[in-house]
């Protein structure tokens, strides 16, 4: 079995490096050619490491994996893979320590989007198209990735995915996990190079446009902005960003039922609405609470929508500094901090999903009290659903609540007041990003300790794998056959 993981690591870690090719490129283009070889020195160690370990495994046979095995193949990966990240970052000298550029490439695979830089415009266009890239590649997920290359080894995927995928129901699409994967990168693929030619149309340089749209996509955040999207002053730049951040919190499985001719699922579909409807009621409240403060009622509205769509769906990008709203405006948005996006999109976050039925079992309970002999069940897109999943769901939300308030104890000790504290450890677990104080949208995580840093990097990449696969290694029945 061990030389089969090793197999299929050394498989992962020639997909990570073939992705610094576009990096290269971008370098290439604008002719920093010191800085192309922070990429081509990783690409070809790693490739040499790869094929050693492809040849050391070849000679195992194929085998199923375990669903513990999944779970330890999956938290390798992405470990391994963020410090892969990190490499260009260090060999360009960009950052002053190792810490601050394996914080910068975790926040960067798990799109969260905190960054430790002050003026990522001094950068040199590759690392920051590298930074974006991250977003890409750990949005629909490299597990995602690997899993729709899997049939060339004659493995199936699905405990992979299963440790990977967001929100509590772990389905397929399609009957071969395979093709589900491939699927998805598809559709995400299709609307990255949509994306990138409407800001192309709009004003914006080739190579910013596709970066962009690897932030946007991914729901990271990052960008070779120092003021974001703000830098472009480009209300059609925003709401194309605006737009595709919020189709990118969106169940990716529901676009494959729109190509199959599927619309009346999609419709019934209990977290799209429920979504759909938190946007919009969040997007018209702060609209006209700040627009006082703005004098005109479109700019309101624009401000309002590219703040709230990009909470919810935890990008992290900013066109405004919402801590400088007044009171109720920055309610809101700490309010939508909780809640992220769809399952199976590429958002952080609890997840609708988990607040929807949470809600049908508070009502249900209240129901009960007042009619003890009644029977009633929740209902998910128009069905019936699993008892078992109100367990789950709740189980879930005690495990978030613990890491949330013990990231915020930890942040206390790097010197932030409770607010900052709080609001960062939301930021970290849901993968969001900004948060409130110290860390607001126009600052910034480099003050932070070593120490803070290093539990933030836990706190990301625990959110962004739905935390069992990461808590699960503390509890000792998981390693006991």
């Amino acid at each position: 079995m061990f030389l089969f993981v090793l197999r299929l690591i050394s498989f992962l870690l020639a997909i990570v490096a073939f992705t610094f090719v576009l990096p290269v490129l971008c370098g290439l283009w604008y002719g920093e050619i010191q800085t192309v070889f922070c990429f081509i020195i990783p690409f070809v160690v790693c490739m040499l490491i790869a094929a050693v370990m492809w040849f050391v495994g070849k000679s195992q046979k194929t085998k199923q994996l375990s669903s513990r095995g999944g779970y330890i193949l999956v938290a390798i990966a992405w470990i391994m893979t963020c410090f892969l990240g990190a490499v260009p970052l260090f060999l360009s000298g960009t950052m002053e320590s190792f810490t601050d550029v394996f914080f910068e490439s975790v926040s960067g695979f798990s799109t969260t989007g905190a960054t430790v830089l002050s003026d990522v415009e001094s950068l040199p266009h590759c690392i920051n198209f590298w930074r974006m890239q991250m977003h890409w590649l750990g949005g629909m997920g490299i597990i995602v990735l690997t899993v729709a290359l899997l049939p060339l080894l004659g493995v199936g995927g699905f405990q992979l995915i299963k440790a990977e995928t967001t929100g509590p129901d772990k389905g397929k699409i399609t009957p071969k996990i395979a093709t589900t994967a491939k699927i998805l990168w598809f559709i995400y693929f299709g609307m990255t190079l949509l994306e990138t030619f409407l800001l192309v149309l709009c004003g914006m340089p080739f190579w910013d446009a596709l970066a962009h749209s690897f932030s946007t996509l991914g729901t990271g955040g990052f960008s070779s902005k120092n003021s974001s999207i703000g830098f472009y002053n480009s209300p059609s730049i925003e709401w194309i960003c605006c737009i595709f951040m919020l189709l990118s919190g969106i169940n990716f499985s529901l676009y494959f039922l729109i190509i199959t001719g599927k619309i009346k699922e999609v419709f019934k579909n209990t977290e799209l609405k429920a979504y759909l409807l938190l946007l919009f009621a969040s997007i018209a409240i702060v609209s006209v609470v700040i627009l006082p403060q703005y004098k005109d009622l479109l700019t309101s509205i624009r401000l309002a929508a590219f703040q709230v769509v990009t909470i919810v769906t935890t990008t992290g990008f900013a066109t405004a500094d919402f801590t400088n709203w007044v009171s109720p405006a920055q309610f809101i948005i700490f309010l939508l901090m909780f809640v992220g996006g769809c399952s199976g999109s590429t958002g952080g976050g609890f997840k609708v999903i988990r607040w929807v039925v949470l809600g049908k079992q508070a009502s249900n309970e209240i129901r009960h009290i007042l009619h003890p002999h009644g029977v009633f069940t929740i209902r998910i897109n128009n069905e019936p659903g699993r008892k078992d999943l109100v367990f789950s769901v709740a189980a879930f939300g005690f495990l978030y609540a613990v890491l949330v308030f013990l990231t915020t104890f930890v942040s206390t000790f790097g010197g932030l007041d409770l607010i900052s504290a709080f609001t960062a450890a939301l930021s970290m677990v849901g993968n969001i990003g900004p948060g409130f104080g110290l860390v607001g949208p126009s600052e910034n995580y480099g003050f932070l300790v070593p120490f803070v840093k290093w539990w933030y990097c836990f706190a990301m990449l625990a959110g962004r794998l739905e935390l069992y696969t990461l808590i699960l290694f503390f509890f000792p029945t998981f390693w006991k056959k």
